[in-house]
């Protein structure tokens, strides 16, 4: 059995864990740059474009939350599987080729920022296609570094004992990496090719990004409060026949616009809805028995389990973000009698922050707060735990309700009024209501920053606060 307080694999699953938190940094930086840009389009005239922030600011955040997935398989391996992963030295070598390869991407955007359109901008600068805008040979040194961490994960799992977690994990990883492929490949037909490019996107967020959260997320309530095994696995089997269904359904209210049968629009609306509800259902079941258990416990003079309340913080609020920012927001904004007034508004934008917040990087926040945690028996939440969770929570949410006015501006007066001509969304983008949202959304930025910096100091000193010395 391996030993999980020298374990390697929980040790390269903290080395991305830095990573993603380095890259969540540079998300909420260019965000912010981009965010400034709007309000004040002078802003680093002639030095960064617009386009450029924006596009890392985009990039950053799929690349962030998949280092973070990375690391959360290789930290909770050894602890599902019992024994320590196999080949952790090819593992380190495929982190430390991904980073580099992570750097040189970036600082290509920002140096190099524009192009020709041609075989060697595809080649060494961008494909052009947005979340995924990696250049030619990044993309195949991801593939050869995704199929060397699908090999440990696999491997590690045949050699030790295959749980529940493990085996859902083990499909969903599949299916992740399988995906990107399809990313790949250009065709002349310009739906066509916007059809395989949504596979990639939307099929990992809304199939297996939501069963990988829920397979996380039940690791962790089994480790912070001793969750009942059996409860989980149920739930989470359940989640998996939901989300490879609703999750491929759901995809069908992104095909609006793209000529497909009108049949895919309410198909796609109302499985997309569906999609968080296994999820909270397994909290919501996993709480109502730990509050049973807490009871009792207390009752014969005991104490109920609770080694990490920085991560169950983290945790419980990633379960109903879920709920709220993918399920209720993305229902509303995706049906297809509103989603034909608010498509390419700022209403997809404000969607976009809550769901991805909510669904992703709370988990993966706490994640964090798990990897910190080490070989420390209890983790207690401090000042900074509590000022890093409001500022950044109160941050997104006050950007989501911006952008969501200034989305309604738009629907208003560039769709309804003005009908949608070129001219229309010029009068939309300098009304009043677009202008002070705008502004807002930069406020609640900046708050969100605050919240990171936080968030940061936290998790460098946490373990040695007073309070978690106490313990």
């Amino acid at each position: 059995m391996v030993d999980n307080m020298q374990s390697q694999s929980k040790q390269l699953g903290k080395m991305y864990f830095t990573v993603a938190a380095i890259l969540f940094g540079a998300q909420i930086l260019f965000g912010l740059i981009a965010g400034t840009q709007f309000v004040f389009s002078g802003f680093l005239f002639e030095i960064l474009d617009f386009n450029v922030a924006r596009m890392v600011h985009i990039n950053a955040l799929v690349v962030w939350l998949l280092y973070a997935m990375i690391g959360s398989v290789y930290y909770l391996l050894p602890d599902e599987t019992k024994v320590e992963t196999v080949g952790i030295g090819l593992g380190k070598l495929g982190f430390y080729v991904l980073t580099l390869a992570v750097t040189i991407v970036v600082l290509v955007y920002i140096l190099v920022q524009v192009g020709p359109a041609n075989e060697m901008s595809i080649w060494l600068i961008h494909e052009g296609r947005e979340y995924i805008e990696a250049p030619r040979w990044a993309d195949i040194g991801i593939v050869v570094v995704v199929l060397i961490f699908l090999a440990n994960v696999y491997l590690t799992a045949m050699k030790g004992e295959r749980t529940g977690i493990i085996t859902v994990l083990m499909a969903d990883l599949l299916a992740l990496a399988g995906l990107y492929l399809a990313g790949m490949f250009y065709t002349n037909n310009i739906s066509i090719d916007q059809y395989w490019w949504w596979w990639v996107i939307h099929l990992w967020v809304e199939a297996t990004w939501e069963v990988f959260v829920a397979a996380v997320i039940g690791w962790a309530l089994i480790k912070v409060i001793g969750a009942n095994r059996q409860i989980v696995e149920m739930w989470l089997w359940i989640e998996v026949a939901m989300l490879f269904g609703s999750g491929i359904l759901g995809i069908g209210h992104h095909y609006f616009w793209i000529g497909t049968p009108e049949y895919w629009w309410e198909i796609g609306a109302l499985f997309s809805a569906l999609e968080p509800v296994p999820l909270v259902a397994m909290f919501v079941h996993v709480m109502y028995d730990w509050g049973k258990e807490q009871g009792l416990q207390k009752g014969a003079g005991g104490k109920a389990q609770m080694n990490n309340t920085p991560a169950f913080l983290w945790f419980v609020a990633s379960a109903f973000g879920n709920f709220i920012g993918a399920g209720i927001w993305g229902f509303f904004h995706t049906l297809p009698q509103m989603n034909i007034y608010t498509h390419g508004t700022q209403f997809t934008s404000a969607h976009g922050h809550l769901a991805f917040f909510g669904a992703f990087a709370m988990a993966m926040i706490a994640m964090f707060y798990m990897g910190v945690q080490g070989n420390k028996k209890e983790l207690k939440m401090t000042k900074l735990t509590k000022y890093g969770f409001t500022f950044i929570t109160v941050g997104v949410v006050g950007m989501t309700v911006a952008l969501t006015i200034a989305g309604y501006g738009q629907v208003m007066i560039e769709r309804a009024q003005f009908g949608a001509t070129w001219e229309a969304y010029f009068i939309g983008q300098s009304s009043i209501w677009f202008k002070q949202a705008m502004g807002w959304r930069l406020a609640m930025g900046l708050v969100t920053f605050v919240g990171f910096l936080c968030l940061v100091i936290d998790l460098l000193t946490i373990k040695n606060a007073k309070i978690n010395q106490e313990s």
